[in-house]
């Protein structure tokens, strides 16, 4: 089994962010909102969906050996990374997030830490990858930390999961998590091309659709998993997650249906470094 001699450290440093989180932390909040996470890794861990192996092919170099999961969280892409027989180190800043990962993954090295310092030596992996984190970046800063800890020639990939609202139900669904939300809504973060910097060459993008095969039973938590819901008071975000329910259970296409398949659409990009 792999350790980590800075468990303890930064354990205890990451500890202080963690029971800070405020329950009724305000939603319109991006820090509070990133925050959130902590409090939800049980959830998170148990119905996010996971990413396409062939976006996670695209992203990585050939010969990559050591990766770097970036903001990790509870490991839904460190898992696919391990499977691949990788040298996989897991980095992010909520230790609740962690040991959903290490319980799930306890082969695999993890650092508390931010991507604005990451917690590892100069040009020590082959790949450094973001998957469904970036918005939550100093994103100058981040850059700057993902080139010094790459190789040359190392990539940078950031994916994200977005869902395919080209259908009905999966618009709506997206209406009501989005509710009275004052931030942007996620399908926008995978528009923007990621900027990072002139220690990298152009940034490269590409789309993989697919479905993720789930429980209708399964939409409420997965609403509930959202920063926007985390942080909304329970009187608040229980009319949500009522019309979630409502949805399930009225909709044509999934009243009455024990499983379902989430269609998305994930959108990856990646950059050599110079």
């Amino acid at each position: 089994m792999s350790t980590t001699p800075s468990y303890e450290a930064d354990a205890a440093a990451g500890a202080g962010a963690e029971a800070a989180a405020d329950p009724a932390a305000d939603p319109a909040s991006r820090t509070a909102r990133a925050a959130s996470f902590s409090r939800g890794a049980d959830l998170y861990a148990r119905v996010r969906p996971t990413y396409p192996a062939d976006a996670i092919s695209w992203m990585l170099p050939r010969g990559a050996q050591r990766v770097l999961d970036l903001a990790a969280g509870t490991g839904l892409l460190t898992r696919r990374l391990s499977e691949r027989g990788l040298d996989v180190v897991a980095v992010d800043r909520s230790p609740a997030m962690l040991r959903q990962l290490r319980a799930a993954l306890p082969d695999v090295e993890t650092h508390v830490g931010s991507a604005e310092a990451v917690p590892l030596p100069d040009g020590s992996v082959d790949a450094v990858l973001v998957a469904q984190a970036w918005h939550w970046f100093d994103a100058s800063r981040a850059a700057a930390e993902i080139a010094r800890v790459l190789r040359p020639d190392g990539h940078v990939g950031i994916v994200w999961n977005d869902r395919d609202e080209s259908f009905d139900w999966t618009a709506r669904f997206g209406e009501i998590v989005h509710r009275g939300d004052r931030l942007e809504p996620d399908t926008l973060h995978s528009v923007a091309t990621p900027v990072v910097g002139d220690a990298f060459g152009p940034v490269e993008k590409a789309s993989f659709p697919w479905t993720h095969r789930m429980r209708t039973a399964e939409l409420r938590p997965l609403a509930a998993s959202r920063s926007y819901l985390l942080t909304l008071s329970d009187a608040e975000r229980e009319p949500l997650l009522a019309a979630v329910d409502e949805l399930v259970a009225t909709h044509a296409d999934l009243a009455g249906r024990e499983e379902i398949d989430m269609p998305y659409v994930t959108v990856a990009y990646r950059a050599r470094r110079r």
